[in-house]
């Protein structure tokens, strides 16, 4: 069905589910059942995955939080009819991508399904359970090829009360509706960009007169508070909360990140969309896998699968190694944290490159990078040494650290569990993400995101704006019985490394077992060469 034609057809529960089965990416939005074409999968400024993690499921408070009014009265010409909804609203099914299942090309140039990973349940009651996702050792070619069957997209019991996670879904409707009335959706450009963009040319301009006096330390200082800075301005940009209109958004951010700062802004929308909408979730939100470096649960100690990365985040030795000293080496891996966004974003640009609908925004990336490390290596080479070059680089590099510290303080030492399609959007917010206390006069250096739980439920909202709000998240929060975590920065600091601390003695104690284990098995081949 094209858009704008559409149906007055209802379907039930197992007619949505036949339809995805055949490999329609089938999603709800206020009763109606959108249809997404393939071509827009490929073309969703979102990132597929966005999507995909959707298909059978109620994606209205998801959807109304991340686009604007115009975005939403386009999204509605694909709908082809309607769902029945019970009292407490539409039933979720699974969608197929959680179960390990994606479309792809077949040798004949036919879309089918392909299972990347199996699930494993990590525990039979219904309050404790949890999916994550394995590639088994004994998969046979044969085993990627069949399809997925509506067993798979029927949830697992749990104890949850959809009917009490529809009441907080309603309430959290009316909290949206007493934002946008509000007006905390009106960007302040004076009074909340105008001191940004001083402390811009503040920064910018201390790093030019000090390189050029010779002062590469504080010239490389300043330009790392710049990049430091700038990087709440792209995050902003990312989420179309400054000007609301995609493309200018798009446009400043590409402007910042890759000609400013070599990063990619494409990149980063992609990735961090993901990490919003399936936040601590081991095997799909990305910003929590960082394997071998950093498991903040036991679920990332069985070599589980990714389904951003589409792969393996394997505990081997050196994984191993790292993971039973993560949380003494936690700083050390933070101050290069910048290092690999570089190469998170290269990847992303690369993988992008053969995408037919990679518009105008891709080349613009590609441009920028060029230009980025024209002028940063220009800058490296007037330094005079290879010393002082590789002084400037680090230097440069290490004073971000903070801002890598920061996005970690939100998420880490949140569950991590998996509570299934049930759990409605505002509780899978608050349940996995924590506010940062911090004083209002140093609210700059933190760039909005010590506000994570109020920006989670509202992502596109003005991080000016993000306080007010807050105000009002927390009011709600208060009537429907949910947490409104909060931690002061260093109080953070500690419930992190107390997280990383945990997860390290497990792997330490697994060592151990391993270790007796092969000695147990090297005993008794020796007792039986000499039987």
């Amino acid at each position: 069905m094209h858009p704008g034609a559409r149906s007055e057809r209802v379907w039930s529960r197992d007619q949505v589910a036949g339809r995805i089965l055949k490999g329609d990416a089938l999603i709800i939005y206020n009763g109606l059942l959108l249809h997404v074409p393939p071509s827009w999968l490929v073309a969703h400024p979102g990132g597929s995955l966005a999507i995909l993690h959707f298909v059978g499921r109620d994606a209205t408070d998801e959807i109304g939080a991340y686009h604007p009014p115009a975005v939403i009265r386009s999204i509605e010409k694909y709908a082809i009819g309607r769902v029945e909804c019970g009292k407490d609203g539409w039933e979720s099914l699974v969608p197929p991508v959680m179960r390990g299942w994606v479309r792809r090309l077949d040798r004949s140039g036919e879309m089918v399904w392909a299972r990347e990973a199996d699930v494993l349940t990590t525990s039979a009651e219904p309050a404790l359970r949890s999916e994550i996702l394995l590639v088994k050792k004994d998969w046979l070619p044969s085993d990627k090829t069949s399809s997925p069957t509506i067993s798979e997209l029927m949830p697992p019991p749990t104890a949850l009360s959809l009917s009490a996670q529809n009441q907080h879904a309603r309430a959290y409707r009316d909290l949206h509706a007493r934002v946008k009335a509000a007006g905390l959706y009106k960007t302040p450009y004076l009074t909340g960009y105008g001191p940004e963009i001083l402390r811009y040319i503040l920064f910018g301009a201390i790093s030019a007169l000090a390189y050029r006096h010779g002062w590469l330390i504080t010239s490389a200082v300043s330009l790392g508070f710049l990049w430091h800075q700038l990087t709440f301005t792209a995050h902003d940009l990312g989420h179309c909360g400054v000007t609301h209109v995609w493309w200018i958004d798009r446009l400043l951010g590409i402007l910042i990140a890759d000609f400013i700062g070599g990063l990619s802004i494409g990149w980063w929308v992609d990735n961090h969309n993901v990490h919003h909408l399936v936040t601590n979730h081991p095997s799909h939100d990305p910003d929590i896998q960082h394997i071998p470096f950093f498991a903040i649960a036991p679920a990332f100690l069985t070599s589980l699968w990714s389904s951003y990365y589409k792969r393996v985040m394997k505990l081997d030795g050196p994984a191993a190694f790292f993971l039973s000293m993560q949380h003494k080496l936690f700083y050390v891996v933070m101050s290069l944290a910048r290092f690999n966004l570089y190469a998170n974003s290269y990847a992303f640009l690369w993988k992008r490159a053969s995408n037919p609908k990679k518009g105008w925004s891709w080349w613009l990336e590609v441009a920028g990078m060029a230009f980025y490390w024209t002028w940063y290596i220009a800058v490296l080479r007037g330094c005079g040494t290879w010393r002082k070059a590789i002084a400037y680089m680090l230097v440069s590099h290490v004073v971000t650290s903070p801002l890598h510290v920061q996005i970690v303080l939100s998420h880490f030492s949140r569950s991590t569990e998996d509570l299934g399609v049930t759990e409605s959007f505002p509780d899978r917010q608050l349940r996995t993400t924590t506010d940062v206390h911090c004083h209002p006069h140093l609210a700059f250096i933190h760039g909005g995101l010590h506000l994570q739980v109020t920006h989670h439920l509202f992502p596109r909202l003005p991080r000016h704006n993000l306080k007010a709000a807050s105000a009002l998240v927390k009011e709600f929060a208060k009537e429907q019985g949910l947490e409104y975590a909060e931690f002061g920065f260093w109080e953070g600091n500690e419930e992190v490394l107390g997280v990383l601390r945990g997860v390290a003695e497990q792997v330490k104690i697994m060592g151990k077992v391993a270790h007796a284990e092969a000695m147990a098995m090297a005993d008794a081949k020796v007792g039986a060469k000499v039987m």
